[in-house]
């Protein structure tokens, strides 16, 4: 055994779940619903090991200076080997955690928004919307109403990746959010009820987001939850007024 290795901490599968165990009991007992505690749980899990499989990714590239070819050639080909198995796994621990819920829904049903979910794109949403503008939001209720909306156009598989998607809308169209949010946001001379109500909301950006990627499907939901069209087309003809 290389010597360096022995000073190296290891986590054997026992303390592994235990560690899990304690973090479920914990959220337990601060009023989180086990299930929702399990899928971010694995929902953490998977992510580590898609990071795992993105530094194996990386390394097939990094082949150690001044070892030959044949070196090359073996390590190159060995993380790769290794880069293929993790994604493989990362994959699995992905689709186990968000389909660990209740049963899948016959084909064509909406899938409903779990609480998970929608706390995890608040989260997702705040710090984004903070980013343009000062604290002005619709009231909570309709904040999840329109999360609600935004989420259904998506599978339990996509939800998990939405932070990052709308998090890279977001960069990618920071200074047209930027004047969105100056022209018709908080602080600005237009009312915060009426066309641009969601301009004062954090689910603004997952809106327009939706709006690029799926506007359709986010018609669809718009409608069925019943929320006001003249949001969404408010919302809408004020992004387009700024392209």
């Amino acid at each position: 055994m290389d010597t360096a290795d022995e000073g190296r901490p290891r986590l054997d599968e026992a303390s592994v779940l235990n560690a899990k165990r304690t973090l479920l009991q914990l959220l337990a007992r601060a009023g989180v619903y086990t299930g929702d505690a399990e899928e971010l749980i694995g929902l953490v899990e998977a992510g580590a090991l898609a990071l795992a499989h993105a530094e194996t990714e990386a390394a097939v590239r990094r082949v150690p200076d001044g070892r030959g070819e044949e070196y090359a050639a073996g390590w190159s080909g060995g993380a790769r080997s290794v880069s293929e198995v993790l994604g493989g796994i990362a994959e699995q621990a992905l689709l186990r955690a968000v389909t660990a819920g209740p049963e899948e829904d016959p084909a064509g049903a909406r899938s409903p928004v779990r609480r998970a979910e929608m706390e995890r794109a608040k989260v997702a949403v705040t710090p984004l919307y903070l980013s343009f503008s000062e604290v002005s939001e619709l009231d909570p209720e309709v904040t999840e109403q329109v999360l609600g909306a935004v989420l259904r156009t998506m599978d339990p598989r996509r939800r998990a990746g939405y932070p990052g998607v709308v998090g890279e809308f977001a960069s990618a169209h920071r200074p047209r959010l930027e004047r969105l949010y100056a022209r018709y946001g908080p602080g600005a001379p237009i009312a915060v009820h009426g066309r641009y109500s969601l301009v004062h909301s954090p689910t603004g950006v997952a809106v327009l987001e939706r709006l690029a990627a799926e506007p359709s499907a986010l018609r669809e939901e718009w409608d069925a939850a019943e929320l006001p069209p003249v949001w969404l087309d408010g919302l809408r003809s004020a992004w387009e007024s700024l392209g």
